[in-house]
């Protein structure tokens, strides 16, 4: 079993707080319940994994938790802030406070450097030294010698890298990983795994990782199982 490098430093305050969570998508048949009364609770410095089956619910209750999308019912309360009824501009702003967001499909702007994807949340939060600090970022995930390449030019764990260091470069208090490694082979996205949790580890940042791969939830001191909207597990390891 994996040991970590450092003990994540875990709190009793909530750094996420779900009460009575529903989301109601309307489509062509009628309306779809995606999620169904969550009640979740998850303390500073945890590292949780969400885990279910596909269309259980997994990436709505991450996009909510994010900002990126809106409950229809319940509150949300994420880094002391109440998400619900902000606007997309509260929303922004809270996301760049607080919120760092990896995904499966890296989502780097094809049309800028490894360097300029990591200095553009440092740019918007106004960083006088947003270049020099996303250059430090890419040297910490191995990735120094890449910072002119643009996102075509690089592997897809190269990419992975530079996501996961755009996500820490502002030290957000929270990473949100949507299966991080599902479009990488087997001994590259064991690559960001490890980087990924020592990374979290070192920062001391919250981890929420949604995954279908039982040995990467395993990792996770914490495996929440959601299924059909709602959460029918709560594993605690360690």
């Amino acid at each position: 079993m994996h040991t970590p490098l450092t003990t994540p430093i875990v709190t009793s305050t909530p750094i996420i707080e779900l009460a009575g969570l529903e989301l109601i998508l309307n489509s062509g048949a009628g309306q779809v319940h995606i999620l169904r009364g969550i009640d979740v609770e998850i303390a500073a410095g945890e590292q949780v994994a969400l885990v279910g089956a596909s269309g259980a619910g997994k990436s709505s209750m991450m996009m909510i938790i994010g900002g990126l999308e809106s409950a229809t019912a319940g509150s949300v309360h994420v880094a002391g802030q109440d998400l619900t009824g902000m606007s997309e501009d509260e929303l922004a702003l809270f996301r760049r406070g607080n919120v760092g967001i990896v995904f499966q499909s890296f989502h780097l702007v094809p049309t800028m450097t490894a360097l300029e994807n990591v200095a553009v949340p440092l740019e918007f939060a106004g960083h006088a030294d947003a270049f020099g600090l996303a250059q430090k970022e890419l040297e910490a995930v191995g990735l120094g010698h890449r910072l002119e390449h643009y996102p075509g030019q690089l592997s897809g764990g190269e990419q992975q890298r530079v996501a996961l260091a755009r996500a820490f470069v502002t030290e957000p208090r929270l990473l949100l990983a949507d299966e991080p490694t599902g479009n990488l082979d087997g001994d590259t996205g064991q690559q960001i795994v490890e980087l990924m949790f020592q990374l979290s580890e070192e920062k001391g940042t919250t981890l929420l990782l949604i995954t279908h791969d039982p040995a990467l939830a395993a990792r996770c001191a914490r495996e929440l199982h959601i299924a059909d909207g709602r959460i029918i597990g709560d594993e605690t390891r360690r």
